[in-house]
């Protein structure tokens, strides 16, 4: 049976006397197109929602209900890199400069965090825990996982509005058959990375056939 989020982590950093422990967590990396998207949350430990999991292993439905709740319940904060600066300073590091973002935008910061990963982004000055799967570990870094993946998820319907023919209202982004066909059919739009092997591909190829 799949090992379940809890308290733990939170718990052990509060009986130090840290009073404001966050759950950061991003969305992303692997698209070809769209930002990469990050959330920090801070659960009330009064108020926690019931059954926050990594986002992966919720239904659609579920994770709805869930970023509703932990909207209303928790204090939180979302942040983006786009597309042209994951293009300029490669997808690890846009995808740490979300997480900052995210934790710069809370109304108050946090005293310590817990980041879903192997490492802490270079930007941070709150001292900090990285936690190799922590979405399946800690009940933050669940409850930020559903944020960011919900978040990023809406952004890219809007962004399937303004490009059709892509599948971004059902792929957000990924490299699916329906996308991939569609990039070799429809073009590069100015949502994709360019620094990604698919994109780059095409954008060559492109040029090579024109030339």
């Amino acid at each position: 049976m799949a090992m379940a989020p809890d308290y733990t982590l939170e718990a052990e950093a509060r009986a130090c006397g840290v009073m404001r422990v966050a759950g950061v967590d991003e969305v992303g990396r692997g698209p070809l197109a769209g930002p990469v998207t990050a959330s920090v949350v801070i659960l009330d430990t009064a108020d926690i929602p019931d059954g926050l999991n990594d986002s992966k292993l919720l239904s659609g439905k579920k994770r709805i209900a869930l970023f509703s709740e932990i909207i209303s319940r928790a204090e939180v904060s979302v942040g983006h890199a786009s597309v042209e600066e994951i293009d300029r300073m490669n997808i690890l590091r846009a995808s740490h400069l979300a997480m900052e973002r995210a934790v710069a935008g809370l109304r108050m910061p946090p005293d310590h965090l817990l980041i879903d990963g192997n490492m802490i982004p270079a930007g941070l000055t709150i001292p900090a825990l990285a936690v190799v799967k922590g979405d399946a570990r800690s009940l933050s870094i669940a409850a930020a996982s559903i944020v960011a993946k919900i978040t990023r998820d809406r952004l890219m319907v809007d962004l399937a509005q303004q490009h059709p023919g892509y599948g971004w209202e059902t792929n957000a982004g990924y490299p699916s058959k329906q996308h991939k066909a569609a990039l070799r059919d429809l073009g590069v739009t100015p949502h994709h990375r360019r620094s990604f092997k698919p994109v780059h591909n095409i954008l060559y190829q492109g040029k090579s056939l024109s030339s």
